[in-house]
């Protein structure tokens, strides 16, 4: 028998002039039909072709040709009796009801946009969720939630200075939850982290209301491009480490039917081991699953021109079929892929069965939960903090040492989606999820929170004004720290999820980003703005090779002398930018009293005030020259004075 090699290979449906040839993967099967239809909503396909394993299965693949389809055609497999979703269709219908999707033809089309290549010492990441962003009522977009609303943004990332936009996911997702709130009703899953398919670009953000089409590809290309035009990588959070069929009495879209055993990883007794926390655990370094995964990869690295990924507890891609650590993996695979390995990899370094921030394969970089927890330590107060404050302000060579990457090995961020947002952790100090329907027994406990006085919402103006300068150290830290810093989406304007650190299921205003607060937080947006640009400017905030002693000089209250004791709350420490023979001087007090730190001596130049972050006229850009040789540092404040 002639066999098509590409007939074979390429899975999914690929539309040429002459034919469309749809090809799936199942293993075991003793039935497999193909059904094409009208419409979305139609239960009866108007085509039926039953596969022959004779002429249409070689190994696992099952293959069929047709002529005369159409881009647009509508189809589903029928596995066994069972309805299945294409898994590597890069559209389906948007029925609310998974079961009732259908796959769509699309014939596959590159884009035009060509890659940021921004250097990753140069990368200053916004994480956002392109529906969130843009959905209040106050967003003035013309569209509200969607692919191109998102796009008449670009111009307010760009005053703000940044450059990478980190998309929550967008791979298809299931909306179910399964939680119910008697107040609200059926919850709904928001972020994303719930895919049906590795392929698919979901419906949900896009500006078209037929169910039937394809437009969000082209409306989601557009947004892609614009961004790079405007100097702006995009990277997607990725989601590869289980589907929405979860564990046993789970759903059956695809993966279950196709073949349960080679798509998911299972104990001795047969069990769904759940490392995700899903339900499931998808069983990354299976042949079949990582061929997958890389094909998934590639079509949004060259045919969308996303330029790199963020991968959700990537560590599952790193284990076995037994879901153990293993040596040699697809995390090894990534790094040196000959395309992919060009694109930005991030890792969230942690999952159910461990935590392995700096274990990952050299090359990657990885969100750094070390460097959270302990800013947000040190800023609240906490005792013991100093000596690790200054390891990761200074590129967490500790935990990266080995990774070729360097400083940028480190992901640098405060707040992330998964959690409080930066107004929330200096405004509440337990989390407040009741509207999650689970009696406040979901998301995180350990927050190294504080209200500064009162729980929330106050009108006490001493209050709000501390939680503003809190925010200010917060950021100043960010964005002076050697690594890639990440910024939440909202935190430049005081956004506040009202004390809820798993908002996951809200679709409302507890999540959406409220515009107005950009006026009401005009200072502490102004501040992010200026930090930004500090750092864009000299290149003594973002080395790619550690600071050598030339570069940096520790101090305490008193030059050279910096306190590590337990009980020390403030550090300071001189930086010189050799490139623009420029030094700077920091002092950091999360003390609840003034200290006066003593300053160095400079040659032919005196110290200017860049930043005092207990001034909410934020910065005053080098003009005012500072007299003495020594400087009161307010309570919960932090300085930069520069050379001049």
């Amino acid at each position: 028998m002639y066999y098509n090699y590409n007939q074979y290979v390429n899975l999914g449906a690929f539309l040429d002039k002459n034919a469309c040839t749809f090809a799936i993967y199942a293993k075991n099967v003793s039935s497999l039909i193909l059904n094409i239809f009208h419409s979305s909503e139609d239960v009866i396909p108007y085509m039926q072709y039953k596969l022959d394993p004779v002429e249409h299965k070689l190994g696992d693949i099952w293959s069929i040709s047709l002529e005369n389809i159409q881009e647009g055609t509508l189809y589903t497999w029928e596995i066994n009796g069972f309805s299945v979703l294409d898994p590597y269709a890069l559209a389906y219908t948007g029925n609310e009801d998974v079961k009732n999707k259908k796959s769509i033809v699309i014939k596959r089309v590159g884009t035009e946009t060509k890659h940021a290549l921004i250097p990753k010492k140069d990368m200053l990441i916004y994480e956002s969720h392109i529906g969130l962003f843009t959905k209040s009522s106050n967003s003035q977009t013309t569209t509200k939630g969607t692919y191109s609303a998102f796009e008449e943004k670009i111009d307010y990332l760009k005053e703000l200075g940044i450059n990478v936009v980190e998309f929550l996911p967008v791979f298809e997702w299931d909306d179910r939850t399964g939680n119910l709130n008697r107040e609200v009703g059926l919850l709904k899953n928001v972020w994303g982290y719930n895919p049906i398919n590795f392929f698919a670009l979901t419906k949900k953000y896009s500006s078209s209301t037929d169910i039937n089409s394809f437009d969000e590809i082209k409306e989601f290309k557009e947004l892609v491009s614009k961004l790079h035009q405007n100097g702006m990588e995009v990277i997607l959070d990725v989601v590869y480490n289980h589907t929405a069929e979860g564990g046993t009495g789970g759903e059956e879209y695809n993966f279950k039917i196709m073949a349960e055993d080679v798509f998911y990883t299972k104990d001795r007794e047969g069990n769904f081991i759940n490392y995700s926390g899903c339900g499931n655990t998808l069983n990354c370094n299976h042949k079949v699953v990582k061929d997958m995964i890389i094909q998934s990869l590639l079509y949004w690295y060259l045919e969308v021109g996303v330029d790199g990924f963020r991968f959700d507890l990537a560590p599952i891609l790193g284990r076995d079929a037994d879901s153990q650590w293993t040596r040699y993996s697809l995390l090894y695979e990534l790094v040196e892929h000959p395309i992919l390995s060009h694109a930005k990899l991030i890792a969230e370094s942690w999952d159910l069965g461990g935590y392995f921030v700096g274990a990952m394969p050299s090359g990657w970089s990885e969100w750094n939960g070390a460097y959270r927890d302990t800013v947000r330590c040190f800023i609240r107060g906490d005792f013991g903090q100093v000596p690790e404050l200054i390891k990761k302000i200074f590129g967490s060579v500790d935990i990266f040492h080995s990774n070729r990457s360097g400083y940028q090995a480190s992901i640098n961020f405060i707040c992330c989606h998964d959690g409080f947002t930066m107004w929330d952790l200096v405004s509440y100090n337990v989390k407040h999820n009741l509207l999650n329907g689970e009696n406040n027994q979901d998301g995180e406990n350990n927050n190294h929170s504080y209200n500064h006085g009162e729980e929330g919402l106050t009108e006490n103006p001493k209050i709000i004004a501390l939680r503003k300068q809190q925010i200010r150290n917060m950021l100043l830290i960010l964005y002076i720290s050697q690594g890639i810093p990440m910024l939440l989406m909202g935190d430049e304007m005081g956004r506040t999820q009202l004390g809820n650190n798993n908002a996951y299921c809200q679709d409302n205003v507890t999540t959406w980003v409220d515009w107005d607060r950009k006026k009401e937080f005009e200072d502490v947006f102004l501040f992010t703005k200026n930090m930004i640009n500090l750092r864009k400017k000299y290149s003594i905030f973002r080395k790619e090779s550690p600071l050598t002693e030339e570069e940096i000089t520790l101090h305490g209250i008193e030059l050279f002398k910096p306190d590590l004791t337990f009980h020390s709350l403030s550090i300071a420490f001189q930086l010189k930018d050799i490139e623009t023979n420029t030094d700077f001087y920091v002092a950091l007090n999360s003390y609840s009293e003034q200290l006066c730190f003593e300053l160095p001596k400079l040659e032919n130049k005196s110290w200017h005030i860049l930043t005092d972050t207990a001034n909410p006229g934020t910065f005053t850009f080098e003009e005012i020259k500072h007299e003495g040789d020594h400087y009161c540092v307010l309570p919960k404040s932090a300085i930069i004075l520069i050379s001049k």
